[in-house]
């Protein structure tokens, strides 16, 4: 989830803002707009610098009255960025700013050590008793060869041809080698 940037309308009276003199950012962030009191309109403008690697979802937001607002600001470019965001409410009678800076994440010292013996290849250990046709999903390979070997039965019983029959020796010879290469390769 996204920083969030709290700014508090309405708490003090009507059109007063609370904001923190400053607000740090890794990338995008959510301005919450917590409105205290009456409805209010407040509009959020970010300055040059920070216009030019982000954007807010609009300028002008509608807070109802005793609610919350999440503003989303994109941030679209590289961090090391410094600006200011404009909050105004009552149209203009009361205005602050939030120094924003865009910032670098702290590089974690959190790393994870791999094993050598981990980056070589484990030889598969069957006896727990698994099945490798199983393991390699060969089942429609053993299905359509079955459907091959019906298939030149049928034809070498209907059709008294030479040919016909050499072609069904062929074929279980072949299903009979991909048999052997599936189970015992």
């Amino acid at each position: 989830m996204p920083d969030a940037l709290r700014l508090h309308v309405n708490r003090q009276e009507l059109h007063s803002l609370e904001v923190p003199d400053s607000f740090e950012a890794h990338d995008s962030f959510d301005v919450v707009l917590v409105n205290h009191g009456e409805a209010v309109h407040v509009h959020l403008h970010l300055d040059d610098g920070l216009a030019a690697v982000g954007a807010l979802e609009a300028n002008n937001h509608y807070v109802q009255a005793n609610t919350e607002r999440r503003v989303h600001v994109a941030v679209n470019g590289e961090p090391g960025v410094h600006g200011k965001l404009k909050v105004v409410t009552g149209y203009g009678a009361t205005t602050r700013y939030v120094d924003i800076d865009l910032v670098e994440p702290e590089q974690g010292t959190d790393t994870v050590q791999v094993g050598e013996e981990l980056s070589k290849p484990q030889p598969i250990d069957r006896t727990d008793g698994s099945d490798p046709l199983v393991e390699r999903s060969t089942t429609p390979v053993f299905l359509l060869a079955g459907v091959a070997l019906l298939l030149a039965v049928a034809a070498v019983a209907l059709i008294d041809s030479t040919a016909i029959a050499l072609g069904a020796i062929a074929v279980i010879i072949a299903v009979l080698v991909a048999t052997y290469v599936l189970v015992f390769d």
